[in-house]
């Protein structure tokens, strides 16, 4: 079986999402963009956004596997504890569908795709793009793919060794 990785990036007003299928040299972007359940909507009523969409992007694409940025320090606690609830929503989509869940550090992504751990996000993007054929006029989805690249190299033996 071909792996598919849903690949998504955390957030609250937008939540980007990639959807990838292949290995080695032979990956293909499915799917991507982002979710965007609108600022003015409360909190409460953005998380079921969120969930009902990842929901919907696992039962239409059927990934074997979600693959997440760990998550870094925010710039304040309020955000920290924004960002760990759209997680909370997205890992229950994911557990519910019985999918593994796999987590990878923003240096360890940027250095997958990029090569370089310190790369911008406009060199991901790039990268992203060059390394799958597409044009995304979206971070957040870029970012999604970028961490969904990571994982497939990682699993496909393409994968860089990186030390913190």
């Amino acid at each position: 079986m071909i792996p598919v990785v849903l690949g998504v990036d955390l957030g609250s007003r937008h939540t980007g999402y990639g959807v990838l299928q292949g290995a080695g040299d032979q990956i293909q972007c499915r799917a991507a963009g982002r979710i965007a359940p609108g600022a003015r909507l409360p909190l409460e009523a953005r998380l079921c956004h969120i969930f009902d969409a990842v929901d919907r992007l696992i039962q239409d694409h059927r990934p074997q596997t979600l693959a997440l940025e760990e998550i870094f320090l925010a710039a304040n606690v309020r955000s920290a504890f924004v960002l760990g609830q759209v997680r909370g929503v997205v890992l229950l989509a994911a557990a519910q569908a019985g999918l593994p869940i796999f987590y990878y550090p923003a240096l360890v992504v940027k250095k997958a795709v990029v090569g370089y751990g310190q790369a911008s996000k406009a060199q991901v993007q790039l990268m992203v793009e060059r390394l799958l054929g597409i044009k995304t006029d979206c971070q957040h989805a870029a970012d999604a793919l970028a961490v969904g690249l990571c994982h497939l190299f990682h699993h496909s033996g393409r994968w860089v060794e990186v030390r913190e």
